[in-house]
């Protein structure tokens, strides 16, 4: 039997290196992963530095004819720039180098294209797909069906030219209506576990820092959890008992990536709004990443722009069993600070008094007898809270808790 396979696309990176700017190098490390990870291997790197990115295309005329020897050398089919190229940029690139052009925010676009699994992920990816080629209708030359496959091909596909603004316009607005559909589910599920009173902590990170590898250890839920940039796109959500009987939500979110799309914030905001409702937030760290102040930085300003703010962090230095050295890691913007492994498990003891510290900083202090006749309320302070002491005295029983805010009127 012969097996046939799609021969891997052969690319070359293309960064623009601003003044005040010295980590290009490592951005076309990152987006060499994202390539590898859609599916591409990278065959080459090429950064000019400049006081500007040129506007008609990204890079100077030497370095353009620099890039059409070097793809003859090197036997690629195609280009990846580091930042999103507008319109024109991508048409003048395409009409000049005579091979397909494409930039980080395609990549990722195709990447979450691949890996959406539920229905939510993937309106979301459509929604974001088409807000993309909304302005790019002539970008692409003479048509829009850019037939065989690669990169930026997988998702709602494409229907030619004579799919028009108008057409474009009138699907978006049928995704955003699907999109409310699903944010209401969403907040029928948020206060239904409100109700509950049962505290939810999101756990962000930026991609591939280990966020679903901790899920999967605390919880046991089983998620494919893959040394890859996005391997887990759509959000899941598991229990995870504490001491004393203490419950709590975890939901993980997906990851963050600098330059990420501007079209995927807009569309995941339903998702990453998991963040904005949370009672914590964890922030998986890769300690073992070079990169990682900026990666935290990244993580921060995606969260700023996402309106989450003023909630308990705890900042989990995970992968710390890749580090070969003890290190001094520490996040000034955290509560709390964890050193953890989630690969092998050390520090996990840890992470889970800190999380008994962080939502008990959110409770009340209760100390009081209550007379027999109110024994029922024991029972709501030891399901929703936490029993330090419990004593049956002659004229009562004696209770020394720490119970949520909600609830305190209640007992």
């Amino acid at each position: 039997m012969i097996e046939l396979k799609e021969a891997a696309e052969r690319v070359l990176l293309v960064g623009v290196s601003l003044p005040g700017q010295d980590d290009v190098e490592e951005s076309l490390k990152e987006l060499s992963e994202l390539a590898q990870t859609a599916g591409a291997q990278t065959v080459g790197y090429v950064i000019q530095s400049r006081e500007q990115q040129h506007p008609g295309t990204y890079v100077g005329k030497g370095k353009i004819d620099e890039i059409k020897d070097l793809l003859w050398e090197l036997d690629a089919t195609g280009i990846i720039c580091d930042d999103e190229l507008s319109p024109v940029q991508m048409k003048n690139l395409q009409d000049e180098l005579d091979v397909k052009v494409m930039d980080r925010t395609l990549v990722i676009l195709d990447i979450f294209a691949a890996r959406a699994s539920t229905s939510e992920g993937k309106i979301q990816v459509e929604l974001a797909q088409l807000k993309y080629r909304q302005t790019r209708l002539t970008g692409f030359g003479t048509s829009l069906s850019r037939l065989g496959g690669g990169i930026g091909t997988r998702g709602p596909g494409e229907k030619k030219l004579e799919m028009d603004r108008r057409l474009i316009k009138n699907r978006i607005a049928q995704l955003n209506r699907e999109l409310k559909e699903v944010k209401r589910h969403r907040e029928i599920t948020r206060e239904r576990r409100s109700k509950n009173h049962v505290p939810v902590a999101a756990i962000v990170g930026y991609t591939n820092a280990g966020k679903t590898t901790l899920l999967n250890t605390l919880t046991g839920a089983g998620i494919l959890a893959e040394d890859k940039l996005f391997a887990t796109l759509d959000p899941t959500t598991r229990s995870l008992e504490l001491s004393k009987g203490q419950e709590i939500l975890l939901t993980d979110t997906v990851g963050f990536i600098k330059k990420l799309p501007h079209h995927l914030i807009e569309a995941f905001k339903s998702t990453l709004e998991e963040a904005k409702y949370a009672d914590l937030i964890l922030h998986v760290v890769d300690a073992s990443s070079s990169q990682m102040d900026i990666q935290m930085y990244t993580v921060y300003e995606t969260l700023y722009n996402l309106g989450v703010k003023d909630k308990p962090i705890i900042t989990i230095f995970n992968k710390q069993d890749k580090l070969e050295s003890e290190t001094v890691i520490r996040d000034f913007k955290a509560d709390y600070t964890v050193k953890i492994s989630a690969k092998t498990g050390s520090g996990l003891e840890e992470l889970m008094e800190t999380l008994v510290a962080a939502l008990r900083e959110q409770k009340v202090f209760l100390e009081k007898i209550y007379p027999y006749s109110e024994a029922a309320k024991i029972q709501i302070i030891r399901k929703y809270g936490e029993l330090e002491a419990e004593e049956y005295r002659d004229d009562g029983i004696f209770i020394r808790a720490y119970v949520p805010s909600e609830i305190f009127h209640k007992v």
